[in-house]
This record gives structure tokens, sequence and C-alpha cells, in this order.
């Protein structure tokens, strides 16, 4: 199909569809006016229906009344006599209490009557309306019923259709038939069959144009009764409907032959300049032939392909620029695991991303309970420290809730320690990773505090950050966080890794790194480096008789008292086993002396309390080298504390030698177990001093264990 046929297909499709939907909406909304409006009108005339039965049983119930009271026959014949000719009623029975009538007017209707108290079930046809009364004597004992009727007549129907202005049919009978009825002839029939199947205030339409109702039986108004009006609708609207659409159709194709013509050459133009631009000629152009709408199209083409040049020149850029930040970011992550370097990177790229001047990091610490500064964009972030919930950093931290929008109009006020900015967008992470999905029927968890928060400021060109920057930049956010978390991981392995996992000291592997290290420190700076090799005396004893559990308590008590006794600058080690070293920066011999008579006495002046065990009695043999007085290198200084400590051993244990050479010092005298130190830390008299420290002599090697 052609593109001509097309656009006149779909023009008349447009055009058309409307007119006959239109058409058929106007025919629908007059029948259903008119239906709604006959529907009003008879609930209007049952309305006045039942008011005309009701006032006619209010009549009847007043003759009835007047009669009974009159207690005396004659004077009940005359009062009835008289009801009559007032044309109160058509007719008075009196009955007895044996229901048997003791007065009855002439012209009174024979039964079947409708009362108007009660509805009767017998289906008529009702030749009367009645009202009856019941007759006592002055005692209230019964003396029998007075009926008040009136006929039913076509008399009767016919004021009960002036009232109601509609057509009125009374039935009678099973089925129901038409007793008396104001309907037409050639209604009538089809009236009574819609009204039979109708029930409460339905109302049913005939094949003939009427609208049908029942009004009754009920209390006051028995009589069963069918209201029927016309619905009304107006002549001759269907056959004007059609010739208005027949009018409209032959307009519309007029108009889209025309509409198609004009159109197709433009349209064939700007179709080829589009396959054009779909090949990839963004350079492709539409000639403009006039300034209608086409011709604005033409203009809109040709701009669009010009805008999609630069926009395709501007992501190709863009796309290079966050290649090299994604491959920047990429080789930081995986090449180390400085972590001001990488937050400083991810920060970099989020401000290259996002085209924000400015922006920091901070990470909490949970010691303070502070924010602090790690790295900035544009912005200086050493220094800075955001109390948590101050501010707009310390805000987003507490509630872990992203933030973005202008501070002069959303707020918050910033923090003294923050940077100042116009626009911002913050987002918080957490090293702990993302929160747990919500579970359905379990309360969701309280907020948790961020680990750190990530913003931005100040967009180029004046623009606010959106909702996609708040996207990109919590992807920034996670990256940061899973560098926080993979540098602390690495760093707590590391730890690990170098540590003993019983006493938490160092362990053998980190004792050859760091005393090469110190040594060349020491070498560098002229300075010294003492080590103490130090052994638990006995102490296969002590696992012996209290079991290898106790052993373990002992040395993890060991160690915190090493730790206790050197300095913050110290390093302490387990060697192995029962051996201990620690080493003693910018620390002589006289230096080393002094830390091994307190390493001695904080283990022999107090017990060991172990659960199970008691106190248990523990001391220490140390042995002390120093470098350079002692050695040259880190293993050689390292071996000749251990020689020195094989004559401590040698020497009776519980005291510490210095190996030989170097600068004298006075060497501890053995003690003996849970013994007391001198104060003046000078040898008691009578017993004779150690030799391994100055005669240069050393001790046979032994081997370890006591």
């Amino acid at each position: 199909m052609t593109l001509r046929g097309r656009l006149t297909a779909a023009f008349l499709a447009v055009v058309l569809g409307p007119v006959l939907l239109g058409a058929l909406f106007v025919g629908g909304t007059v029948a259903a006016v008119g239906r709604d409006r006959a529907a009003d009108q008879l609930s209007v005339a049952a309305t006045a229906v039942r008011t005309s039965v009701s006032s006619l049983c209010q009549q009847l119930q007043a003759a009835a009344d007047a009669v009974a009271v009159a207690t005396d026959p004659v004077r009940q014949t005359d009062v009835a006599s008289q009801v009559v000719a007032r044309g109160l009623a058509s007719g008075v029975v009196v009955e007895g209490a044996d229901g048997v009538p003791t007065l009855r007017t002439p012209g009174a209707p024979r039964r079947p009557w409708a009362d108007c108290a009660q509805p009767s079930a017998d289906p008529g046809p009702f030749v009367g309306l009645a009202v009856r009364i019941e007759a006592r004597d002055a005692a209230g004992v019964p003396l029998g019923s007075v009926w008040a009727t009136h006929d039913l007549d076509a008399a009767t129907v016919g004021r009960l259709a002036g009232a109601s202005g509609t057509a009125v049919t009374l039935l009678g009978g099973t089925p129901p038939t038409a007793v008396h009825s104001t309907e037409s002839a050639g209604t009538l029939a089809a009236v009574v069959a819609a009204a039979s199947g109708v029930r409460g205030d339905a109302v049913a339409e005939t094949t003939d144009g009427r609208i049908v109702r029942r009004v009754g039986p009920a209390p006051g108004q028995p009589l069963p009764l069918v209201l029927s009006v016309p619905t009304g609708q107006a002549q001759g609207l269907y056959g004007l409907l059609v010739c208005t659409v027949v009018l409209a159709g032959l307009f519309a194709v007029s108009a889209a032959w025309w509409l198609a013509r004009s159109t197709t050459r433009p349209l064939a133009e700007l179709a080829a300049a589009a396959d054009r631009a779909a090949g990839g000629d963004l350079a492709a152009r539409v000639p403009v032939r006039g300034q209608d709408e086409v011709g604005r199209l033409a203009v809109a083409f040709n701009r669009m392909t010009r805008e999609t040049q630069a926009y395709v020149k501007a992501l190709t850029t863009s796309r290079d620029q966050l290649r090299g930040h994604l491959a920047v970011l990429g080789d930081t992550l995986s090449s180390t695991h400085d972590l001001q370097r990488i937050l400083q990177v991810i920060l970099e790229t989020a401000g290259a991303a996002t085209g924000a001047s400015g922006g920091v990091v901070l990470l909490l610490d949970p010691a303070t309970g502070t924010l602090v500064g790690q790295c900035g964009l544009g912005v200086e972030a050493a220094g800075r420290r955001v109390p948590l919930g101050a501010g707009l950093l310390g805000g987003v931290a507490a509630t872990g809730v992203p933030r973005r929008g202008r501070v002069d109009r959303d707020g918050p006020p910033l923090s003294p320690f923050e940077p100042a900015c116009r626009t911002y967008v913050a987002v918080p992470f957490n090293v702990a990773g993302p929160p747990a999905e919500p579970v359905p029927g379990v309360q969701p968890p309280e907020p948790t505090t961020a680990s750190g928060v990530l913003a931005l400021y100040d967009r180029l060109g004046h623009d606010e950050f959106d909702d996609a920057d708040v996207i990109t930049l919590r992807t920034f956010a996670g990256q940061a966080a899973i560098a926080v978390d993979n540098v602390r991981v690495h760093q707590e392995a590391q730890r690990l890794s170098l540590t003993d996992p019983l006493t938490g000291l160092w362990n053998y592997r980190y004792l050859r790194e760091s005393i090469r290290r110190e040594v060349e420190r020491a070498s560098r700076f002229g300075r010294m480096l003492a080590v103490l090799a130090l052994d638990l005396d006995r102490f296969k004893e002590v696992n012996d008789t209290y079991g290898h559990a106790a052993g373990d308590m002992v040395l993890v008590e060991f160690a915190r008292r090493i730790r206790g006794v050197v300095r913050e600058v110290d390093l302490a080690f387990r060697q192995g086993g029962e051996e201990f070293v620690v080493l003693l920066p910018e620390t002589d011999a006289d230096g080393a002396a002094i830390v091994a008579r307190r390493l001695g006495a904080a283990v022999r002046d107090d017990v060991f309390d172990l659960e199970g065990a008691g106190g248990i009695v523990v001391t220490v043999s140390i042995g002390i080298a120093v470098f350079p007085s002692h050695a040259a290198t880190a293993q050689a200084v390292l071996d000749a504390a251990d020689d020195a400590l094989y004559a401590a051993k040698a020497a009776g244990r519980d005291g510490f030698r210095t190996a030989p050479g170097g600068d004298p010092v006075m060497a501890e005298i053995p003690v003996a177990s849970a013994a007391v130190t001198p104060t003046d830390n000078q040898p008691r008299a009578g017993i004779r001093p150690a030799g391994g420290a100055s005669s240069g002599t050393q001790p046979p090697r032994q081997t370890r264990g006591g």
C-alpha cells in the first residue's frame, strides 16, 4: 500500500471514527435520556398513585369509624345510608361476631375486596377497595366488624390515571390479566406481558417503546396496578444522524486525498534522508520547501542530525575519558593497598563522571564518633573532622540516607568543618556491606551508621545534581566501601600472618624482617640496637605438671607482662615454644640490662594465677647482645643474644647475661625463686657473681627446655 493510500486511510479513520462514535453516542444518549426521563416520570406517578389510594383508604376508614360508633342497629343503618349518600363509600357492610352480615347497604360490592390494611394473597380480580373496623361495646367486648367499601371500576382507574399523569391498568387473576385499564387496545397486551416480570421499583420496556412499572400491592395500597408511559424518543433522529455521517465521510475523503497528495513528496525526501542517517551519514539534510508542518519537520530533522553529530562527538570524548578513568581506577585497585591513593582516584573519577568542581571522602573514626577527612577534590580534606550527626555530612552518615539539593533551599546548615558550597550530593557507604533485603513479617532493623561519606559539590555550569548523579555516586561509594574493606582485610591478613596466634606478639617471620630493618636503620643513623633473647625456666615441668593448657596460659600472661615493661617503640616477638625476643631500638647494653632486670622482676615477683592450678612461680633467663658492639649483622647479633641466653641458663637461670665483648655491664646475680630483688639492684653479699658477662668465656651450647 502506498504512502498516499495509508495517509488517506489514516485520515478517514481519524475523521470518520469520531463521527461514527459521536453518532452512536448521541443516539445512545438520547435513548438513555428518554428512558431515564420516563423512569423518573413513573417514579413520580407511583408516588401519586400511592397517595391517591392511601387517601381513598383513609376516607373509607373514616366512614367505617362513623358506622362503628353507632351501636344501635337503627342508628347504624342511618349512618351507613348517610355515608353512602355523601359518597364517602360505595357501600357499608356490618357483620356480627359470627361473621354473618347484619347490615348491607344497597349497591355494596360483593367480595373479593382489596383490604387497605393488609394486602390479600388472593390474586383477584378485586371488585372493591375496603377498610375493616372492629366494633366493640362499652365493656370492650367485640360486637362484629364494619366494612366500608369502594367500587373498583373503570371510573376509579381513570381517576388514578388522571392523578398520576400515566396510563394505569388494574390487574387480576393468575396469570395476571387487565381488569380495567386506560391503555390503548394495541399496547395493553404488551404492557401486561412486560409488567409480569417486574418486581419492586424496577422498570421494563415494551417492544413498542413504552416504559412499564408495577405499583403494589402493599400496606396502604393493596391494588395490583401497572403504570406505563412512552419513552419520548425524538422522531427522525437516527435518519439525521445517518445523513450527517455520510456528509462527513464525503468531506473526509476529499480532504484525505488532498493531504496525501500535498505531503507525499516532502515526506519521501524526509524518508530518504532518514535512511541515510540510519546508515550512519549524519550529514544528511532535507530540503525545506515551505513553512508548514512538513517544512518544520524538515527543519527539525536537520537540527536533529546536527545536534546528534555533536552528541556523538561528545559521547565519544566522554567514553574515552571514562575508559581512562576506569583504567586508572582498575589499575589502582589491583596494584596497591594504599587507601589514600585508592580513595583519591575514586573521588576524581566520580567528579569527572558528574562534572563536580569539588568533593571529599570522609571515614568514620569509631573511637571519637567523628568523620575524618581522607582526600579531597578541589578542597582541602586534611584536618576536617565532622561530628556524627552534625551538618550535611554528619547527618548523611548518621541516617544512612543519601541527600542532594541546594544549601540555601534544602539545607541543612553546614558544619564549620565542611566545605562551603551551593549545591551538593552526598551518599553514605558502609564497609560491612549493603543492608539485608526486607523479610515479610519481620521488623526491619534500625538504620546503621555509615562507615564513610562520599560527597561532591557545585557541578560545573551551575546545574543542580539529579537522581542519576545519586545513582552514579552510590556506585562509586560502593567501590570506596569495597576498597576500604579490601585494605582492612589485607592489613588484618598481614597482621595475622605476622603475629603469634596464642600470645598476640609478633612471630618469628616478622622477627627476621624487623631485626634486619632495625639493624639497617641503626647502621644508617649511627645508633645502637639491643636484642634480648628470653626463655622461661623449666617450662617443660609446667607442661608436665599442670598440662599444656596451663602452659599456654603461662605463655599468654608472660607476653602480657613483656608488653607492660617495654616501651611503645620496642618490639616483642615469640620465637617459638617458650622462647621470646625483644628488640630495643636506640638502646645500649646498660639500657638493655635495666629492661632485663625489670622483665625478670615482672616474672619472678608475681606468681602466675591459673584457674585450676593455683599460683605458679615462673622465672626467666635473658641473653643480651647489642649492635654494633657485639655483632655487625642482624643474624650475628641475634646469634650473640642467643649465646648469652645459654650462658644465663648455664649460670643457674633466673638472670641475664650479656654477650662477650663490647662495653662492660654489671650482670644480674641469679636469685632463688620467689626472692625479692634488692632495691639498689646490687648483688647480695656472700654470693659469687656470675662471670659470663666479663670473662669472655662461653659455656657449651645445650638443649633448651629448662
